[in-house]
């Protein structure tokens, strides 16, 4: 690891959500994330709304089997916190379902208050 690339940290169950998805979801969803890790970003990475800013990012992914996302924020410089990983179930538009907004959130915090103990 070079000194300017940032760890991952895997919040939650998102590295094993990741592990469940589809081997070429998985790879690309890998390289955004070794990107990231860079402070580059993946053309299909883009800003989530309702995060304020530009620090919670989605890549998504369509296969046959359907649509999948991963969540991760770039907010903080101790590392690259993943937030959640999993495949888009809702029919009802391209926004993300309110039990998954939760979860990220959820983990968002835990993510925050990992890198406050951190910075102590």
């Amino acid at each position: 690891m070079s000194t300017n690339e940032r760890p991952l940290e895997w919040i939650g169950s998102s590295y094993k959500d990741l592990m469940a998805l589809p081997v070429e979801v998985r790879r690309l969803f890998g390289f955004a994330l070794s990107l990231a890790q860079v402070g580059d970003r993946h053309d299909a990475a883009k800003v989530l709304k309702g995060f304020g800013g530009a620090g919670v990012l989605e890549v998504v992914e369509d296969d046959a089997g359907g649509t999948y996302r991963a969540i991760y924020t770039i907010k903080f410089s101790e590392a690259v916190f993943v937030l959640h990983c999993f495949q888009k179930k809702s029919k009802r538009g391209i926004a993300t379902p309110k039990e998954d907004m939760d979860t990220i959130n959820a983990r968002l915090k835990i993510a925050e208050a990992y890198v406050k103990e951190l910075r102590k």
